[in-house]
Formats: C-alpha cells, structure tokens, sequence
C-alpha cells in the first residue's frame, strides 16, 4: 500500500515559516503585498481567488482584487497590469485564468514585470527555469518538487512521466525535473501507445483534467503518482485524474485529492509574495 503524501500538512508547515519571515519584513517597514486581477464572473476562478485571499490573510501578506467586467478590452487589461508594475507598494501581480476568449493571456502575461511575477509565467521567468537561473517557479510545479524534497524522493536517473503538456504544470515541471537529473517524457492527447509510456514510470504525474484517467493497469509498481487534477463530480465531490484506491495498491507515494497537490500550490504562491517583497527591498534573500 501507498505511503500517502501529505501535502496538506506539509504546506501548512511551509505557511507557518513564512509568516514568521512576513512578521520580520515587517518590522523593517516592508509589508509583503499581492494584487489578483480577475476576469468576469468564472465561478472556479472565485474558489481559487478566495483560497488565496484566504492564505495571505493566514500569513500577513496584504492582498488587493481587481475585478473586471468581461467584456474588458486587452488594452484595458494591459493598462491595469502597467500600472500596477508601477505601484511600489504591490510586491506581486496574479492574473487568475482563465481570461473570457477574445483577451489573448500570454499578452497580459507579457505586460507583468518579472520582478513581480509570482505565478511565473511570464517569459523571464520561464527562460530562466530553462537556462537554470534563479527564477519565480511556477507553483504547482514548485510545490511538487517541495513534496519530493520532503519524502526524500530522489530524481536522478528516474524516469518521469508527466501526462500533460501545459504551460502550468507539464512544461515548467519537466524542467524542474531535468534540473533534478531526471529522465522525462511528456505525453499529451495526441500520444500514442500511453499506457507504454506510463508503464516505464518510476514517478508519474497526472496533469490533463479528466476523472480517474490513470488506472491501476498504467501503473508500474512502486512507482510515485502525483495527481494533479481537480475534477469535480455531479454530486460535489472532488475527484483527481487518478483512481486513487486501485493505484494506491501498486504505487510507493501517492498524492490524494483533495489535500495533495492542492494546497501546496497556493503555499509555493504565497512563499513567491515573500520572495518578492524580500528582492525588491533589497534584503538578503532566504529563498
């Protein structure tokens, strides 16, 4: 059976050494701040934005909405993300997707300084990843290379299989994995064979949005599985991309949802609000 990673608990622990740290910067007169733009009325955007809101206000980060009506052009978008560049008093820009279809949101990531790109997305940060400099880490990736780091899952020479190619999880994950000295493999819907990729696995991330995907027969045993998904069924409940209780029985680690990846993405958010504030002061950086 599975050991269960717990990345509820250890994200708590994380938020709890950032608020120490958040009191600190405080006390030299720096006041950790995150700005979240949000775009028309998207009902899980609001869940999202709330758990955020939620987490600053747990560590002491000052948090600020932005919300736009839909029909908002890019312009107007674009204009909104300048000027908080601008506003020396916000330490980090979150632009929440997804965007209504006729804004272009790589172009509004574009518009976001680097400096207070906490979600890391822009193409700085991203670059950066690639080329190995110390960089904002997108922070779904960030909170699964935490989670390995804590259960002392080792990377190099591992095979990892990530299912999923976006540019939130499944590219800026590889990378963090490349860095580690893993092998990877991306697969995505227009692979062939999947369960042949899968299988090789020494550590499989499901990332692509679907309930219960990834099967017991998928599996190599002794393999980690990190569930990235969150689907939500017809009576409520929360579900992953995984079927957690066949794959438990063959996997080594296995995140559940909810209470996995999770709550570590919002936990690796908030420690980029610290980096932030901390670099743009001119503090000696504990990141």
């Amino acid at each position: 059976m599975a050991i269960k990673i717990e990345g509820k608990a250890l994200a708590k622990r994380i938020r709890e050494n950032l608020k120490i740290t958040c009191d600190e910067l405080k006390k030299k007169g720096i006041f950790p701040k995150l700005a979240v733009i949000m775009v028309g009325d998207h009902a899980a955007s609001k869940v999202y934005v709330k758990s955020k809101s939620k987490a600053c206000n747990e560590i002491g980060i000052e948090y600020e909405e932005y919300m736009l009506e839909e029909h908002i052009t890019q312009q107007e978008l674009n204009n909104l993300i300048k000027k908080l560049n601008h506003t020396k008093e916000v330490h980090g820009i979150l632009l929440q997707s997804p965007l209504p279809q006729h804004l272009d949101i790589n172009q509004a990531f574009k518009a976001i300084s680097y400096q207070k790109d906490v979600d890391g997305f822009t193409p700085s940060s991203v670059g950066k990843l690639v080329m190995g400099g110390d960089t904002f880490i997108s922070c779904t990736p960030y909170g699964i290379m935490k989670m390995f780091e804590e259960y002392h899952i080792d990377l190099t020479g591992k095979e990892v299989v990530i299912i999923g190619r976006s540019n939130i999880v499944g590219k800026p994950l590889a990378q963090c994995c490349l860095a580690k000295n893993a092998t990877v493999t991306i697969c995505h819907s227009r692979t062939q064979d999947l369960k042949e990729h899968t299988k090789r696995a020494d550590i499989l991330v499901a990332a692509i949005g679907k309930e219960k995907f990834v099967t017991k027969d998928m599996v190599k045993e002794g393999a980690v599985v990190i569930d990235v998904g969150i689907n939500r069924k017809q009576d409520g409940k929360i579900v992953g991309d995984v079927d957690y209780k066949e794959v438990e029985t063959v996997a080594s680690y296995i995140t559940p949802v909810p209470g996995g990846v999770g709550p570590m993405t919002i936990a690796m958010l908030m420690h980029n609000v610290i980096k932030a504030a901390t670099e743009q002061n001119n503090e000696n950086s504990i990141f």
